[in-house]
Parts: structure tokens; sequence; C-alpha cells
């Protein structure tokens, strides 16, 4: 079984790895798939920011490396994938493309008001992706 869980660093996303690291745990022949998109915005305000592609690169591991040591600590079998641009639209189209059996995502706990005039990535995800989803709150 495939479970994927996309992450940003935030500690919702955490709590979403979590949850999907014990999904995994206790499933048989299951595996963890960490995604980490790169928003293209963000991007270009992380590379100005930073001191070489290097480091850039760094700062983006180090938002995935704790939830795979997490993963390690109870031997769930993990896979990376680093993607770019539009979080939910790459969330989405990764999801639908591969064969993901289901999907943790966190929620960033928007009020209704807020979800109605910004959106949100787990919003949009939950409309459009094929697989079951998960989101953590």
């Amino acid at each position: 079984m495939k479970i994927t869980v996309a992450i940003d660093g935030s500690e919702n996303a955490l709590r979403a790895a979590k949850h999907a690291i014990t999904l995994a745990q206790y499933l048989p022949e299951a595996y963890l798939e960490v995604i980490y998109v790169s928003d293209y915005n963000k991007a270009k305000d992380e590379r100005l920011l930073s001191q070489s592609l290097d480091s850039l690169t760094l700062k983006r591991e180090q938002k995935v490396h704790p939830i795979i040591e997490l993963a390690k600590d109870v031997g769930v079998k993990t896979k990376i994938t680093m993607l770019k641009g539009n979080p939910s639209q790459e969330i989405i189209n990764y999801v639908n493309s591969e064969e993901i059996d289901q999907l943790v995502i966190g929620s960033r706990g928007l009020n209704t008001f807020q979800q109605m005039v910004l959106g949100s990535v787990s919003q949009k995800v939950l409309n459009h992706v094929n697989c079951p989803i998960t989101i953590v709150k």
C-alpha cells in the first residue's frame, strides 16, 4: 500500500506526517511517500535570501528530514518526492498520475470566511484527487 503525505514544513504538516506514519506502521507492506512542493513564488524569495543553491537545497531537505527520521524509528519505509510549482496543483497532478492508495495532508485550520476568500491547499486537493484523502487538523 502506498501512503503519501504532502508536507510544507509547518506544524500541521508534521501532525499529518505522524498520522501517515501510524497508518503505514500498521498496514502490511505499506510504505510512506513524502511530497514536498517548492512554491514558485516562495522559491524566488528563498533563492534571493539564500547564499547558494546548496544552502537552498539544504533548507528544503531540513523540512523533510524530521519526518523521514520519525518513519525510520518505527520501521516504515519512505520515499521522498520533491516537486516545484503551485502546491495544490502539483499535489493534485502528482497524486492523480501515480498509483497512490491514501493521501494525508494537513489543514491550516482556516475559519470559514478565510477559506472562502483565500482558499486552502487541502480544500483544493480534497476536491480534485482521485484517491481517498485524510485531512489532519
